[in-house]
């Protein structure tokens, strides 16, 4: 059917053959070779391709499809010349819709195996689908270009213009010759920084960024989403499913800079309270800043962990931890007796296993949506609803 642009083979021997099966968790698809498991890397379920094996461990091996003898329905050409070479995309070869479906796979696939929930949802197109990272990192290849990572490897690729990138970014191909590593960034409102080995080189120390009528300043080299869409997309999900009531008292856990603090200290009005909690002192900073025209709202800098157990109680949670997930805090955060839970995360694995966490401490899953915030790669972002059940729990369960 044709080839997929590859590093060429090192042997001269025949590439190995498999018939590729289900979409795993990592931008990868699952086959077998001589009865082992491969994760392959830019085939699609139900495809004939021949490998190029690129690791091998005790237990499986990793892959590139080199070839593809049995093409897809769903295949197209990639929109990148770099996309089998570069790391940070893992889909392009897939249609756009195909790529939403193949994430709910793994989505669905994760909540089953390690939350024992039925998910039936689809996650939703967040658009644009190209030219939309606002936020790009690069590495500086030992010749003293600048590129992006290769999959797995410290290898730098160099590319002409990541595709996904938004197009208003800064330029950084003169900027800071003897930095490592340099990023571009562009705000919501326009403002361009470049940051080049942690330290700004260019554009303000502290960019603006806008979500509905609010504005959120933003150190230049700390953490913002990079989809133009996902901060009011996330906060208008995570508002739905919290269901504030004037007066309550909320805590919002890994919070950041503070944007969902201040949406929902504007819902629980002056008889209630948010307790705005970060670990980074930086960003706790800027949400004590992003936050100062909101008397009822209240920060508290420090590791979640920690300071969840000196809160006592509250109405509603909000919690978006990295992507490891909330781990040993879980106890503590159900011991805050809320009686709704909203869980913010970017991987589905770390999810699942906080969801079945949750479920043995008295909360049930309402409910699950997803969005494809990161077209063109393996990420996606779910917003979970959990509320507390009275009397002993029968079990997670998923609507």
């Amino acid at each position: 059917m044709g080839e997929v642009e590859s590093d060429p083979p090192t042997s001269s021997d025949p590439l190995p053959v498999v018939e590729v099966g289900s979409v795993a968790h990592g931008g990868h698809c699952v086959a077998r070779l001589d009865g082992q498991v491969v994760f392959v890397r830019h085939a699609l379920p139900g495809e004939r391709v021949s490998l190029r094996i690129t690791d091998r461990t005790s237990s499986f091996l990793r892959a590139d499809a080199v070839e593809v003898l049995e093409a897809s329905p769903e295949r197209v050409a990639p929109p990148c010349p770099w996309a089998t070479s570069c790391g940070g995309c893992d889909f392009q070869h897939v249609r756009p819709d195909a790529q939403r479906r193949l994430l709910g796979d793994v989505v669905r696939e994760q909540l089953k195996r390690l939350a024992g929930l039925d998910w039936d949802g689809e996650v939703e197109e967040v658009a644009p689908e190209l030219g939309w990272r606002t936020r790009m990192q690069y590495t500086r290849a030992p010749d003293g270009r600048l590129g992006l990572r290769a999959h797995r490897s410290h290898d730098v690729v160099p590319v002409d213009r990541c595709r996904i990138a938004h197009p208003d970014l800064p330029p950084v191909g003169d900027v800071a010759p003897g930095a490592e590593r340099v990023e571009a960034v562009l705000s919501s409102t326009g403002e361009r920084a470049v940051v080049a080995d942690g330290r700004r080189v260019s554009g303000p120390r502290r960019i603006t960024e806008r979500v509905h009528h609010r504005r959120f300043g933003v150190a230049a080299a700390g953490f913002w989403q990079v989809h133009p869409r996902a901060a009011e997309t996330l906060v208008d999900a995570v508002l739905t499913a919290a269901e504030i009531r004037p007066g309550d008292r909320v805590a919002d856990l890994y919070a950041g800079v503070g944007l969902f603090s201040a949406f929902a200290a504007e819902q629980v009005g002056p008889t209630g309270q948010v307790v705005s909690v970060e670990w980074d002192r930086v960003a706790s900073a800027e949400a004590r800043r992003n936050l100062a025209d909101l008397p009822q709202a209240e920060i508290r800098q420090g590791a979640t962990e920690r300071v969840v157990r000196s809160l006592g109680s509250a109405d509603v949670v909000v919690l978006d931890p990295p992507r490891a997930g909330a781990k040993k805090a879980v106890r503590d955060i159900a011991g805050l007796g809320a009686r709704r839970l909203v869980y913010v995360s970017c991987d589905p694995a770390s999810l699942a296993r906080d969801l079945a966490r949750f479920g043995d401490l008295g909360y049930r899953v309402r409910d699950v949506r997803a969005f494809a915030l990161f077209p063109m790669t393996h990420h996606v972002e779910c917003v979970v609803v959990l509320d507390a059940v009275t009397g002993t729990p029968e079990g997670p369960a998923a609507s």
